[in-house]
């Protein structure tokens, strides 16, 4: 059970947040529910785990403020997922809470159910999916249309690209992921998304090599 945690774990450390901040959320001013999200995402930019930390406990604050200002906003949920997700990584892939870890996921659920075509919740959800094991929830095949369905619907989708360009790769379908990494990394240069462009770049280069690595095996 403890090595299943952890690859949960390692799926909230692979950047589930990747896509900008709802339209919905940005058009609120300072509603919690932005002043959420921009923690969150003012800690992914910082260095020191200090910093960091304070900005995603804020950020859960701001969560659960907006949360209660009003249950059925599926951005108040996200945006308090969101801190919570990066909260249980602060100190990298070791697991410190089940209970923080449920906490996280009941939120995206409830994201999904308020609004089932929530982009960014489809996509976290799809990148779960496709990583978890049954045991605790995971259907590759369901994660992997849900990532495909918003890539096709979210330009600026730079998580999805990475989470569908990984799937490929384990299918074998290698220049169909770097070709998606590509574009992941493009986007997030192009969009100013520099929390994520170390390591759209990374994934890149590491598909880059397994491609190169799986021709030369057939020749």
């Amino acid at each position: 059970m403890r090595m299943n945690t952890l690859v949960l774990l390692g799926i909230v450390a692979s950047g589930l947040f990747c896509l900008p901040i709802p339209s919905s959320a940005l058009e609120s001013g300072e509603h919690p529910t932005k002043q959420a999200l921009d923690e969150c995402h003012r800690g992914r930019l910082a260095v020191d785990r200090a910093t960091r930390l304070a900005h995603f406990q804020q950020g859960q604050i701001m969560g659960e403020r907006a949360v209660a200002e009003d249950e059925r906003s599926a951005d108040a949920h996200f945006a308090l997922f969101c801190n919570l997700g990066e909260l249980l990584r602060v100190d990298g892939e070791s697991l410190t809470s089940l209970f923080g870890l449920r906490r996280m996921m009941n939120e995206l659920d409830r994201a999904l159910e308020l609004s089932p075509a929530h982009i960014d919740a489809l996509s976290a959800k799809g990148t779960l999916l496709v990583k978890l094991p049954s045991l605790l929830g995971g259907d590759a095949e369901k994660g992997e249309a849900l990532l495909e369905q918003v890539v096709s619907r979210a330009p600026k989708a730079v998580n999805a690209r990475l989470s569908l360009a990984k799937v490929r790769c384990e299918h074998g379908r290698h220049q169909e992921a770097v070709t998606l990494a590509s574009d992941a990394l493009t986007l997030a240069q192009q969009h100013n998304q520099a929390d994520f462009i170390p390591e759209a770049r990374a994934v890149l280069e590491q598909l880059q090599a397994n491609a190169k690595a799986s021709y030369k095996a057939h020749f």
